[in-house]
C-alpha cells in the first residue's frame, strides 16, 4: 500500500528511512543499484516469474447431433433472438419486449454488468502511474517568536512496476468477471422470456378450458330441460333428474376454479413485465387462441448449442476469472517494485513561491520481497487453485445440464405431438358421440346413463386437447430456452479462453 507523503525539503527527506534522496544526476545509477539489488534477491529466494496465462482446457464429451431431432430441420439456421416473434402472437410479443426493458431481474442484473465493468476499469488504472496534486498553506508560532508562514505546492507520482504479472492477472480477471456477468445478464434475459411465454400459454389454455366448460354447461342444460320435460311427462324418474342435475351443477363448480387461475395469471405477467398485479386484467380479458410456434425450427448442432447458451458462456468466463486469482495469488509471493517521485515550490512567502531556489524534488524507489509469513500466501495459492477446480467442475456441470435441457426439450415435443393428435380423434368421436346420444335420449331409445357418460368423455376430452396443444407450444418455448434462445450474445463477450470439447462420441 502506498501513502503519499506531504512536501518536505530534501534535508528533512535524507533523514527519513528507507528514502532515497538523490540528486539528478545521480537517479540513474541509484536506479540501476535497486534494480539489481532486485535481481539479486530474486535469483536467491528462487521465485519464478509469473505472467498471465490461459485457463486449462477442459475435455467434455459432445455429441456430434442430437438423439431426437425428427421434424426438425438439422441443415438450416434459424435466429433465435426473438423467438417468441416465431408465435405469431403480437401481444405475446409485446408482453416479452416489455418484460425485458422493465422486469426487476433484468434490471438488477444490468447494474451488476455496469458494477462488473467499472471494476474491470479500475483494475486497467493499476497499470498507469498514479498521479496527484495538492497545495498548502501554514502559520506557526513558537513562544514570543514571529509567526512563520509557509507556502507549498507540488505534484506527487506513483507507479508500481507490474514485472510478474500482478496487476495484469488482476485485469485478466477483472475483464473476465465482466464478461461473465455480461452472459449472466442474457441468462437472465432467456430465463425471463421464456417466463413469461409459459405464462401466456398458461393463461390462454385457461381461457380456453374456461370456453369448453361454458359450452359443455349449455349442453348439460339443455339436456336437464329435456330430462325435467320427461319427468313430468312421467317418462323418467326423479333419480335421471337429479343425476342431470349433480351433472349441471358439477360443469358449473369448474368455472370459478378456471377465472381464478386466468386472474392469478394475468397478475404474474404484470410483474414480469414491471407493472402492478392488476394493471393487465383488461388488457388480457378476451379470450384468445393458444399461440403455435412454427415448425420450421432448425436445430444447431451440439456444439453450437453450448456457443449459444449465456450459462454456458458465463461459466467459462467464471473459470478464466478463477485462474486469474491463482496468477494474482502466485504474484503476491514475488518481490514488488516501485516507483514514486514528488516536484513541488516551497517559500515563506507567496510572492518567492515561484522562485527558482523554492524547488523542492524527490526520488523513491522501493523493493519489496514478502520472507515470513507463516505460510499464509503459499495458502492463499492453494485456496485459489481449489476455487478454480471447482469453477471447472462447475462449467462441466453446465455443459452436460445444457444438453440434458435440449434432449428433454426434444423428447417432450415428440410425445406431446403424437399425444395431441390422438387426443382430437377422441375429441372429435366424442362429440358425435354425445350429440347422438341426445338425440336418441329425446326420442326414448337410450336410457340417462348413456348421455350422462357421453357429456362427461366430451368434456374431458376436449379439455385435454386444449392442455395438449399449450403442451406442445410451452415444450416450443422450453426448447427456445435450452439452445440458448432469447438474447443478443456479441463478440466482446466471447469467451477469451477456448475450452476443449471431445466430439468423439457418436449420435445415440
Amino acid at each position: 500500500m502506498q501513502v503519499e507523503q506531504p512536501l518536505m525539503n530534501t534535508q528533512s527527506l535524507s533523514n527519513t528511512a528507507p528514502a532515497l534522496v538523490v540528486s539528478d544526476t545521480g537517479l540513474l545509477a541509484m536506479c540501476s543499484r535497486l534494480l539489481v539489488l532486485g535481481f539479486l534477491m530474486l535469483v536467491q529466494s528462487g521465485c519464478v516469474a509469473v505472467m498471465p496465462q490461459s485457463a486449462p482446457s477442459v475435455a467434455i464429451e459432445v455429441p456430434v447431433a442430437w438423439s431426437t431431432a425428427d421434424g426438425m430441420d438439422k441443415d438450416g439456421t434459424s435466429s433465435l433472438a426473438q423467438w417468441w416473434s416465431r408465435f405469431n402472437d403480437p401481444l405475446l410479443a409485446r408482453l416479452v419486449t416489455q418484460a425485458l426493458q422493465a422486469n426487476t431481474s433484468v434490471k438488477s442484473a444490468q447494474a451488476a454488468l455496469l458494477q462488473a465493468r467499472a471494476l474491470r476499469d479500475v483494475s486497467a488504472a493499476a497499470l498507469w502511474p498514479a498521479i496527484g496534486s495538492s497545495a498548502s498553506a501554514q502559520r506557526s508560532q513558537s513562544g514570543s517568536n514571529s509567526a512563520v508562514n509557509t507556502f507549498a505546492v507540488g505534484l506527487d507520482a506513483t507507479w508500481e512496476l507490474d514485472i510478474f504479472g500482478a496487476n495484469r492477472s488482476a485485469l485478466a480477471t477483472s475483464k473476465a468477471a465482466a464478461q461473465a456477468s455480461a452472459a449472466s445478464l442474457g441468462d437472465v434475459q432467456v430465463s425471463i422470456a421464456a417466463e413469461v411465454a409459459l405464462a401466456y400459454i398458461t393463461l390462454r389454455d385457461a381461457q380456453a378450458r374456461l370456453t369448453i366448460a361454458k359450452d359443455n354447461l349449455a349442453s348439460q342444460q339443455e339436456t336437464l330441460q329435456i330430462t325435467q320435460w320427461r319427468l313430468q311427462a312421467g317418462l323418467v324418474t326423479s333419480i335421471e333428474a337429479e343425476q342431470a342435475r349433480t351433472a349441471d351443477e358439477q360443469t358449473r363448480a369448474l368455472l370459478p376454479a378456471l377465472q381464478t387461475s386466468i386472474e392469478q395469471t394475468c397478475h404474474a405477467l404484470a410483474v414480469l413485465t414491471g407493472q402492478p398485479p392488476a394493471a393487465l386484467l383488461p388488457q388480457l380479458a378476451a379470450a384468445g387462441p393458444v399461440p403455435q410456434a412454427a415448425e420450421d425450427l432448425a436445430l444447431s448442432l451440439p456444439a453450437e448449442t453450448l456457443r449459444q447458451r449465456p450459462d454456458v458462456r458465463a461459466s467459462e468466463h467464471q473459470v478464466t476469472a478463477a485462474v486469474g486469482r491463482v496468477q494474482q495469488a502466485e504474484a503476491a509471493r514475488l518481490p514488488n517494485f516501485t516507483f514514486s517521485g514528488s516536484l513541488g515550490l516551497n517559500a515563506l512567502t507567496l510572492g518567492t513561491l515561484t522562485n527558482g531556489a523554492s524547488v523542492v524534488s524527490s526520488m523513491l524507489a522501493d523493493v519489496s520481497l514478502p520472507i515470513f509469513d507463516g505460510g499464509g500466501r503459499r495458502s492463499q495459492v492453494r485456496a485459489q487453485q481449489a476455487a478454480l477446480d471447482q469453477a471447472l467442475v462447475a462449467y462441466q456441470a453446465v455443459v452436460l445440464t445444457a444438453l440434458k435441457d435440449v434432449e428433454d426439450a426434444l423428447v417432450a415435443l415428440r410425445g406431446d405431438r403424437e399425444r395431441l393428435v390422438r387426443l382430437e380423434n377422441a375429441a372429435e368421436a366424442a362429440g358425435n358421440a354425445a350429440l347422438l346420444a341426445r338425440q336418441r335420449y329425446s326420442s326414448g331409445l337410450v336410457d340417462f346413463q348413456v348421455v350422462l357418460e357421453t357429456q362427461r368423455t366430451q368434456l374431458t376430452t376436449q379439455a385435454s386437447v386444449a392442455s395438449a396443444r399449450a403442451d406442445v407450444s410451452a415444450d416450443h418455448v422450453r426448447l427456445y430456452k435450452a439452445l440458448g434462445g432469447g438474447w443478443h450474445p456479441d463478440g466482446s463477450d466471447a469467451p477469451s479462453t477456448p475450452i476443449k470439447k471431445n466430439t468423439r462420441t457418436s449420435r445415440s
